[in-house]
Formats: structure tokens, sequence, C-alpha cells
């Protein structure tokens, strides 16, 4: 039986004229427990040297509900400074418009100042990847655009993204950009197959967007499944993780790296040998009927 294609070991972001790795490694938690920058560093280098590049934070990373915004870039950026080469091995992304204690704010006079605050608290001059965190349905796609276009002509960012946004809202930004969008970051896993189905990825494909996945491994559920959906779909992963000598998470990121709309899984783990063992579902390989064995199981029902 024919296995299905290999990811590549890098990809095309979008039009950008960069290279991203095909996993990513994410730091929603990378402030926690007190890090300290030593500690921190070992994870960069854990993931630079497992050939992850694409290294993706926020600045409500960190954020505890009273304090912390802006912990987790401040922490990268003591990283950067303390070794400012890592700075040119990265393709570094980040993500704001969100303003606690308000829910969301996309007004231009908040993007300008939060991308400004990314920057410094990152000690760089450049956001390769600056993303919208999450929509503000109260803000005007056109007032978004011009702040975006505003600050890749000042050369504060590279290139642009969006997170959790709609097909709609996705294509009401992009039509008001000049620098167009070139990735979006939504939630999926094999237990959030959302993306497959509503025409996400399909709009993604369309449009040229490489696909983020956040929390790959259904909020560590897939992990530890309880539901009886759950365990069916970790039984269809430990199948092909089994024959294949790797983990349930690896053949979990594999699965959707096997997609041909080129999903990067982000990986979240905050453990420097799990970071460097995620490239290894770069080597998975998949046969038709197996990946739509976890599809099937995910969906709980037969395909029509």
């Amino acid at each position: 039986m024919s296995l299905l294609p290999v990811p590549p070991a890098s990809r095309p972001l979008g039009n950008s004229g960069m290279s991203v790795s095909s996993i990513a490694w994410g730091m929603w938690r990378f402030a926690e427990g007190g890090r300290t920058v030593a500690d921190a560093a070992r994870l960069v280098h854990a993931a630079l040297d497992a050939g992850i590049t694409l290294l993706d934070t926020a600045d409500i990373y960190g954020f505890d509900g009273a304090g912390g915004f802006g912990d987790a870039e401040a922490l990268l950026g003591e990283v950067l400074a303390t070794e400012p080469a890592l700075r040119d091995r990265m393709v570094l992304a980040t993500k704001g418009g969100i303003r606690p204690p308000l829910p969301y704010d996309q007004s231009p006079e908040y993007l300008g100042e939060a991308i400004h605050a990314s920057l410094r608290r990152l000690r760089t001059d450049r956001i390769d990847l600056w993303q919208i965190h999450r929509p503000d349905i109260l803000a005007h796609p056109q007032e978004v655009a011009r702040t975006l276009d505003d600050a890749i002509a000042a050369g504060k960012i590279r290139s642009l993204g969006v997170s959790n946004f709609t097909i709609a809202q996705t294509d009401a930004l992009n039509g008001f950009l000049g620098s167009k969008l070139v990735a979006t970051q939504p939630e999926i896993s094999p237990l959030r197959i959302d993306c497959f189905e509503n025409g996400e990825l399909d709009r993604a494909m369309a449009i040229g967007l490489v696909p983020l996945a956040w929390s790959p491994l259904g909020g560590g559920r897939l992990l530890a499944p309880q539901s009886d959906r759950d365990k069916a779909v970790a039984a269809a992963l430990d199948r092909v993780a089994a024959a294949q000598n790797v983990s349930r998470e690896i053949a979990a990121y594999s699965w959707l790296m096997a997609h041909p709309a080129g999903i990067v899984p982000i990986v979240g783990s905050q453990r420097a040998e799990r970071i460097g063992e995620a490239a290894s579902a770069l080597r998975v390989r998949w046969t038709r009927s197996e990946w739509y064995d976890v599809l099937v199981a995910a969906r709980g029902a037969a395909l029509p």
C-alpha cells in the first residue's frame, strides 16, 4: 500500500521569503515556575539543535489573571541578550491584541503600542511573524490592516498572521492588507478536527497560508484519554506508533503533518528531551487507510 509523502524538514512561510521548520515550539508555559535564564536557554537550544526553527510566543503568555503579562517574551529576550547569535538561527513569532483586563483590543493605538512593547521585551529590532491573537469584533479590519502595514513598512515586523480567526474574518483583514497574511493559527489536533471539514484548511491552501496548529495533543487529553472517543483516537494513533517505534504524541504530530495543507504542529512541552524528540515526527509514514482510521475515530462515525 502506498505511503503518504514525508513532510519536508522546512517549508516556505507563505510569500514572506522565509522558511520555517515543519514543527514549531511554543512558549505558553515558558515563564512558569521561576525558570532561570540558563534553564530557558537550554530549552531554546534543544529546539534549535533539533532543527525546530519556528519559535512561537505571545505577549499574554505568562499572564495568570493578575500579573505576568509579557513574562514569556521577556524571558526569551533575556536569553537572546545573553546569546545574541541565537536570534539569526530562529524565525521568531509572537502575538498580540489581547489586552487585560479588556478581552481584545486591536485599535490602531493599542496595536502600535503592543508591537513596540513586544520588540522591547524580546530585545530585538524585528519580529519575523506577528499574529493577531484573537479577533477584536469592535475593530474595523481596514484600520487594523493600515496599522499592520505601517509596522511592516517601518521594519518592525516581517510578516503577518492571524490566530483563532474565522474564514470570513481572515478574508476581511487580508482584503485590506498590502502585506498579505502568511499564516493562520487555529486549534488543530486528532481530537479537534473542525478545520478538516469546515473549510479553514481549504481556504489556507487556496490563499497560501501556513496553518500553525496550537494544542496539537488536544490539551494533553491524547496523553491521558478519558472518554470513549479520546481512547478510540489514541488507539488508532498507537497502532502506527507501535509499528514505527515512536510515542503516541509523535504519531499525533506526524498525523497532522501528513495533511496537504502543510500543518505545522506547535509543540508545547517545556522539557528539553521532549522538544528534541518532536523532530522524529518527520520520519513517521502513514498510509491513507491508517490516516483515515484516526479521522473516523475522531468523528465517532463512519465516513459518508
